[in-house]
């Protein structure tokens, strides 16, 4: 997977992103009466201030997946080769970053994976954590790597 954009890729991502995360009440406009449509979120940044970069490939394949975790549970110590994002329904749950930065999100929260960089979130709440998560990713190519054991 190059860093170089295929402009074909980036505008079929920028559309999907778009219907996804319908963006502002002006959006709602052009949509018959009735719809109405809110930013959820909007970044040019990860979550550690890195730069969104979409991945340069001929075989984009994006994934939806609604993810859960039960009160206490971890995902452990991983990253993702591809940008991810991700929609916090309910719940509340604290990442952990490789350097230490810690940040937490609650319900309603829109969460802008870093990219290639050992994280860990943990629901440290009482309810579950339940979010829908977009992978933006390539054919052949994992949405989410473990750390190797030992690695965190």
């Amino acid at each position: 997977m190059g860093c170089m954009v295929n402009l074909r890729n980036v505008f079929a991502t920028t559309c999907f992103v778009t219907v996804l995360l319908v963006v502002s009440a002006g959006y709602g406009a052009d949509y018959k009466s009735g719809v109405t449509a809110r930013v959820l979120g909007k970044s040019m940044v990860t979550g550690n201030g890195s730069r969104i970069v979409y991945p340069g490939t001929d075989k984009a394949e994006v994934t939806l997946v609604d993810v859960e975790l039960a009160p206490g549970a971890e995902t452990g110590w991983h990253k993702h080769p591809v940008p991810v994002y991700a929609y916090v329904v309910s719940g509340s749950i604290a990442v952990e970053l490789e350097n230490g930065m810690k940040r937490t999100y609650a319900a309603g929260d829109v969460i802008f994976e870093v990219v290639d960089t050992l994280h860990n979130g943990k629901n440290t709440g009482t309810v579950p954590v339940k979010m829908t998560v977009v992978y933006l990713g390539a054919e052949g190519t994992p949405n989410v790597v473990k750390a190797a054991p030992g690695k965190q």
